[in-house]
């Protein structure tokens, strides 16, 4: 019985041991200014990516996968950079994924269009005419929610949170609303990070460790 009872303690340890293999200012870094998070009673893992980066595109991928695979107390959300207002289509385009629930099927099929065949989708007719020709998603769903007004709106937020958090570089990730991750060790590695950062976050959050923190 003694056993039976040490598990939960010792299942703690070990997770507290994994999280704090992490090396701030090497794996992380902690903002000056954290970033709510769109739902409180979980932990969000939120990236800052634009379609027009190379890197992003190579990045999206792993944290599809990622995004996935994750448990029932973490969510992904991503926002796209904008640093110009050229990149507000850019941005209505990524809130039409997110707000449509296509972004699973359509984003490799947006970076792709953007990056390698050199498609303007900050173009609305552009956009358009892509959308509808697309055979892998729902091109016209895509397209009524860019047009609709949450999507406009949702575009303009992205843009105030580029310049309140100033978002310089993409990707750009934070878990938990606080932790910036450091791609150190490639994208691969990144992950990793994500991954560990999430488990630390789930650990601060606990009803024991709060209580010790205050």
């Amino acid at each position: 019985m003694r056993i039976k009872h040490l598990l939960p303690l010792l299942l703690s340890v070990v997770l507290s041991a994994q999280a704090s293999a992490l090396t701030e200012g090497e794996d992380y870094t902690v903002l000056n200014k954290p970033i709510p998070q769109e739902k409180s009673d979980k932990i969000e893992i939120l990236e800052f990516f634009g379609y027009f980066c190379v890197h992003c595109h190579h990045f999206d991928p792993l944290l599809l996968k990622l995004g996935k695979a994750l448990p029932s107390d973490t969510y992904l959300r991503t926002e796209h950079v904008v640093w110009q207002p050229e990149m507000l289509g850019l941005a209505r385009m990524a809130a039409a994924v997110n707000l449509s629930g296509l972004k699973y099927q359509a984003n490799p099929a947006v970076f792709k269009a953007v990056y390698e065949q050199k498609v303007h989708l900050e173009d609305r007719a552009a956009a358009g005419k892509w959308a509808l020709s697309q055979k892998g998603f729902d091109g016209k769903k895509l397209m009524r929610v860019y047009d609709s007004p949450e999507a406009a709106a949702a575009a303009l937020k992205m843009q105030k949170l580029t310049e309140q958090y100033g978002i310089d570089s993409t990707p750009t990730v934070i878990v938990g609303g606080k932790y910036r991750v450091i791609f150190n060790n490639g994208f691969d590695g990144g992950i990793h990070t994500i991954k560990e950062l999430v488990d630390k976050v789930r650990i601060e959050r606990k009803p024991s460790n709060r209580s010790t923190q205050k």
